[in-house]
């Protein structure tokens, strides 16, 4: 899933997007109330962890309230050392789907997460990708091809999920390293190319066709049909 971490503590921003990531997770991260709506606005998210006190005019109710008047349902998850009745119930009513008082255990957090994204109303192209006859199942986090069970590695998944959402686009070896691995710069490794070539490996079959191609002097396309330039 991708998910937005609201959080203004950089202790606290550190701890939840690190435990995400390792559970399989694409974080994003802002630290204030102004750059949280902005991306809650401007991108697509499965889940929002949504802290409470933010510094500046813009708490964490506020943007939660602005998303709901602008018809965003995505599921907000508010984090908050302001644990009583009352203050939950604030948090609720301000369109909050959730209220995980501080501290808190990770798994807890985690299992939260993972109800709120089965209790989301979800169309078929939200709860499963398809290229072609490749089937991603995002909740149950299984692929097949066709009738072919495929068993692939976290990163795998989370690589081949990130270009199945891309499908039919070209995919920069920059936009992979930024949100499959978070990589804000280029570590000059062969990372990339690695994982692409043990996914290809796993996805194409030698009977079938070719769903994962490198667009030269570009990036990666992962499509049904064969772009021009591509191999």
């Amino acid at each position: 899933m991708k998910i937005l971490v609201v959080e203004d503590n950089e202790r606290m921003a550190r701890f939840v997007t690190k435990g995400l990531q390792e559970a399989g997770h694409t974080t994003d991260h802002a630290g204030t109330g102004r750059d949280g709506l902005f991306l809650a606005v401007s991108e697509r998210y499965d889940v929002i962890i949504m802290d409470r006190m933010l510094p500046g005019n813009i708490d964490g109710l506020a943007i939660v309230d602005a998303l709901r008047k602008a018809d965003n349902h995505v599921p907000v998850l508010i984090l908050s050392a302001l644990g009583e009745v009352d203050e939950r119930i604030k948090g609720l009513r301000a369109g909050g789907d959730d209220y995980l008082a501080k501290p808190f255990a990770f798994g807890e957090l985690l299992a939260r997460i993972d109800v709120l994204s089965r209790r989301r109303p979800q169309d078929a192209a939200q709860v499963v990708l398809e290229v072609g006859d490749l089937r991603i199942d995002l909740l149950a986090r299984k692929v097949w091809r066709g009738p072919r069970a495929i068993q692939l590695q976290p990163r795998e998944f989370k690589l081949l999920e990130y270009l199945v959402r891309h499908a039919g686009q070209v995919v920069t070896r920059t936009m992979l390293l930024e949100n499959v691995w978070d990589y804000h710069f280029d570590p000059e490794s062969n990372v990339v190319d690695v994982h692409i070539s043990k996914l290809r490996q796993k996805i194409e079959a030698e009977s079938e066709p070719q769903l994962l191609r490198t667009v030269r002097n570009a990036g990666y396309m992962i499509s049904a049909e064969p772009p021009p330039g591509a191999g």
